[in-house]
């Protein structure tokens, strides 16, 4: 990995000078998702390029994020009426991401401002974007917390606070885990250095999600050539029921 790590360095020797610039590594560009994908860890290091000596009085903070593809979210809450459990309200979220990790180095309020995360959307609350709710509805931040906590639930929204190491306030990695349920498209990772709370210097990649082999071409059909696809559904259901069929025939004589 140091010999990584320096080459990177290298790389960006050519970049603009700043006090602190991020140099990132990783240890995959892309998942690819199979009939046995099981999840993913996924190893992102780095370092901080330096024209400068370290800066003095102050604690380098290191702000690491994975963001898959957002979409609209409905957020509905249910209520037990007359015996039964039925949808009341309903709340459209803009955009919410489907997958959305962030690490750091230390506690998230001692290293990011409330300023800094609400420029960046650098926490999981700020990365969701809620343009408004109907105006029967009083508790709208409430679908909010709740598409979180149950996100949070199933693995899909993670805070890794003090799961970055920085050695030296130089250098610093993290592991990230992706799910079995993520869906497919790039994953943008951010890393942010900060000092005093502020954003010194940030960079942005993509880790690309995809499908691959059988699943990737039985994708492909549902969505290029759906009659095809249910047709050919249809005939593997029926192949299989009269297999199971013939089956049991045979181990009852």
């Amino acid at each position: 990995m140091r010999g990584l790590v320096l080459a990177l360095l290298t790389f960006c020797s050519t970049l603009p000078a700043r006090a602190e610039e991020v140099v990132l590594g990783l240890s995959k560009d892309e998942v690819a998702i199979t009939a046995s994908f099981n999840g993913s860890d996924i190893l992102i290091f780095g370092a901080v390029l330096r024209e400068e000596p370290i800066p003095s009085g102050s604690q380098l903070g290191v702000v690491i994020t994975v963001a898959g593809p957002s979409t609209p979210v409905t957020v509905r809450r249910k209520e037990r009426r007359y015996g039964i459990w039925i949808n009341t309200d309903a709340v459209d979220v803009d955009r919410a991401p489907s997958y959305y990790a962030v690490a750091s180095s230390g506690p998230l309020r001692e290293v990011l401002s409330n300023i800094e995360d609400l420029r960046y959307r650098i926490t999981v609350p700020r990365a969701i974007r809620s343009v408004g709710a109907p105006m029967t509805i009083l508790d709208s931040a409430a679908f909010t917390r709740a598409l979180i906590r149950i996100r949070g639930n199933m693995g899909l929204y993670q805070v890794l606070e003090e799961n970055v190491v920085v050695d030296q306030q130089t250098l610093f990695r993290t592991s990230i885990q992706l799910p079995s349920a993520v869906t497919e498209g790039g994953y943008i990772t951010r890393i942010f250095l900060t000092r005093n709370g502020k954003v010194v210097s940030q960079y942005q990649t993509t880790i690309e999600v995809r499908k691959v082999g059988l699943e990737r071409w039985l994708f492909a059909l549902s969505r290029n050539q759906p009659l095809l696809y249910g047709l050919m559904s249809i005939a593997i259901a029926i192949a299989a029921g009269w297999g199971a069929s013939a089956g049991f025939a045979l181990l009852r004589r």
